[in-house]
């Protein structure tokens, strides 16, 4: 599909994220809100070119243990194709895979309409779920894929985890640290964080720090062992990292720091993105609009990590 039907982000929208930008941090929950409102209204308008969405995949027990898989048009005889399972943020005590009707989903349609199979996972929150079960929700869903990939024609050895916010933690906890992988090792051909709290604390300036105790708990001395960025090491599955020009407090401190930690390891940084005039949440809401920046880079990364040639023009319909 050209790239031109892509929706753009409009110039109030522009001017709206240019307002609150700078005081971002004052009024996270209502920004929060009122971004994933706007930019749900132009997501409506993004093209899905014919991706397959099948839902109510269960994991688990547990009301949040279920998935929507998001199929690539044309799956034909595919048996080689990546998967990227994403994970959502929400401060570890709230939020949805379906953030809207069109907020999480328009990432898992992105990569789907790129060739991807994509899947959009919810899982326990606290209080229900503390340290580290949220991670272990995550490898009870790379463990399905990797069993289900001949049914859904993808590669087992090209799983990617995505998280944005406190799903990027869970991702990282998961990717990075080899006390909640599976025997074999994370199985993972990558990872992509967007403005993860690669970081547990409870600091004043944190606005979330009460949520952030909820499911690390109150005790800080714990905290550096509980970080994702702490058990980076030579053998970390390659990372893309993006944040936002203005994000909630900390958060693109941690980004920068798990950048340096990884380049420090592997003694290459990896690829990074930096999101001028975004904010925490329209750096996830305004993928598939025709501010691709992000998005062309993640198809990429995952595209580049699994031996495949870079893309070189947009989907087709």
């Amino acid at each position: 599909m050209p790239s031109s039907s892509l929706p753009p982000i409009p110039p109030e929208l522009r001017a709206l994220m240019a307002e609150i930008g700078p005081r971002w941090r004052e009024s996270v929950a209502a920004n929060v809100k009122l971004i994933c409102e706007r930019f749900s209204e132009v997501l409506a308008l993004a093209p899905r070119d014919g991706v397959a969405v099948t839902e109510g995949h269960r994991y688990g027990p547990h009301p949040r243990q279920v998935f929507e898989l998001f199929m690539p048009p044309g799956q034909g005889e595919a048996r080689d194709r990546p998967v990227v399972i994403f994970v959502h943020g929400g401060a570890f005590v709230e939020g949805d895979r379906n953030r809207t009707s069109e907020v999480y989903s328009n990432v898992c349609i992105y990569f789907a309409r790129h060739g991807i199979v994509a899947v959009n996972m919810g899982y326990r929150l606290a209080p229900d779920a503390v340290y580290p079960q949220a991670a272990e929700d995550i490898a009870s869903v790379v463990g399905w894929c990797k069993q289900h990939a001949g049914d859904l024609g993808i590669d087992p050895s090209r799983v990617f985890l995505m998280g944005h916010s406190a799903g990027g933690c869970h991702v990282g906890t998961y990717a990075y640290d080899r006390r909640w992988q599976p025997e074999g090792g994370h199985g993972l051909a990558g990872v992509i964080i967007v403005s993860g709290r690669m970081r547990a604390d409870n600091l004043p300036e944190n606005p979330n720090a009460r949520k952030v105790e909820a499911y690390f708990g109150t005790d800080a001395s714990t905290f550096e062992d509980r970080s994702p960025v702490t058990h980076v090491d030579a053998d970390s599955p390659p990372t893309f990292v993006a944040w936002a020009e203005y994000e909630n407090p900390l958060i693109d401190l941690y980004c920068a720091e798990l950048v340096y930690r990884i380049g420090l390891a592997k003694r290459k940084t990896p690829p990074v993105v930096y999101l001028p005039g975004h904010n925490h949440t329209s750096a996830i809401a305004h993928v598939n609009t025709a501010d691709d920046v992000l998005g062309s880079a993640m198809i990429d990364f995952v595209r580049k990590t699994c031996g495949l040639p870079a893309s070189t023009s947009s989907p087709k319909e």
